[in-house]
C-alpha cells in the first residue's frame, strides 16, 4: 500500500513538473520568437540603411535609366511662384530616414534662398516603398487626402515630424491638428480615395528612373506653360544642400 501512495505521489509530482517544464518552454520559446523577430525588423532597417546610405554618397551625375525629358507638372502639390524659371520634383517616402534628413537640413535652405526669392518651383511627388515601410503608403494616401482640403504641406510636415508614428490611427490624431475636417479626413483614407494619386505618382517616378528615395529632378520651366518642365537633372540620395546648390545656380546661369 505505501509503494502504491509512493507510485502515485511521485507519479503526480513528474506530471507537475513535466507541466511546469512545458508552460515554461513555451513561455522561453515565445520570447524566443519575439527576440527573433525584433533581430529580424532590425536587420531589415539596418539594409535600407545601407543601402540609403551608398545611395546618398552615388555621384549626382544622372543615373542610368534617366535622360532628359519635358513633364507636366499637372495636379501635384506645388510651393513658389508658378512661374519661377527652374522647377524642381521630389519622390519621397514619408517613412524614409533620408527623406526626413533631406526635409529637416537641406530644405529648410533652399526654401529661404530659392522658393521664398521667386527662383524656384517646388514640386511633391509620392514614392512609397511599401516592401519597406509597412505605413509609407497610407502616408502618402494620407498627405493627399489632406491636399484635397487645402492642406497637403501641412500635412506633409506633420508625417515627416511623426515618422515613426504612422499607423492609420495615429494618422487620424495628426489630421485634427491641423484642422482638417476629420469625418471627410477619415473617410477619404479608409477608403483609399487618393490612393489611385499614388499610384500615378510612383508609375511616373518608375518612368524617370526612380529606384529609392528620396529623387530629385529639375529643369527649366516653360515660360509659355508654367505646367511643363524640361527636366535635364537627376539627384539621388539625400545629397548636401551644396549640391542642390551647383545644380540648381547653373540652370540659373542659363536663362539670365
Amino acid at each position: 500500500m505505501k509503494r502504491v501512495f509512493l507510485v502515485l505521489v511521485t507519479s503526480g509530482l513528474l506530471m507537475c513538473s513535466l507541466s511546469a517544464w512545458s508552460a515554461s518552454t513555451k513561455e522561453e520559446v515565445r520570447q524566443l520568437r519575439e527576440q527573433v523577430t525584433e533581430i529580424q525588423k532590425q536587420l531589415a532597417e539596418i539594409k535600407e540603411l545601407l543601402e540609403a546610405g551608398a545611395q546618398a554618397q552615388a555621384p549626382a551625375a544622372e543615373p542610368a535609366g534617366f535622360r532628359p525629358q519635358s513633364i507636366s507638372i499637372g495636379t501635384s502639390p506645388v510651393k513658389g511662384n508658378k512661374d519661377a524659371p527652374i522647377t524642381m520634383v521630389e519622390y519621397s517616402d514619408y517613412q524614409c530616414p533620408f527623406c526626413a534628413r533631406n526635409y529637416r537640413e537641406v530644405m529648410p535652405r533652399i526654401q529661404k534662398e530659392y522658393i521664398d526669392t521667386g527662383k524656384l518651383k517646388f514640386v511633391m511627388r509620392e514614392f512609397p516603398l511599401s516592401s519597406l515601410h509597412k505605413n509609407a503608403t497610407n502616408a502618402s494616401i494620407a498627405a493627399l487626402c489632406a491636399g484635397e482640403q487645402g492642406k497637403y504641406w501641412e500635412m506633409h510636415n506633420v508625417l515627416f515630424e511623426n515618422q515613426k508614428a504612422l499607423d492609420v490611427n495615429n494618422l487620424k490624431s495628426l489630421a485634427g491638428t491641423i484642422g482638417l475636417d476629420t469625418a471627410t479626413f477619415d473617410d477619404c483614407l479608409d477608403n483609399k480615395k487618393t490612393e489611385g494619386l499614388v499610384r500615378k505618382d510612383m508609375a511616373s517616378g518608375t518612368k524617370l528612373g526612380m529606384r529609392g528615395t528620396p529623387g530629385f529632378f529639375i529643369g527649366l520651366t516653360d515660360l509659355s506653360d508654367p505646367d511643363e518642365v524640361e527636366l535635364s537633372v537627376f539627384i539621388r540620395g539625400a545629397q548636401s544642400f551644396d549640391q542642390f546648390q551647383a545644380n540648381i545656380d547653373e540652370l540659373l546661369e542659363s536663362v539670365e
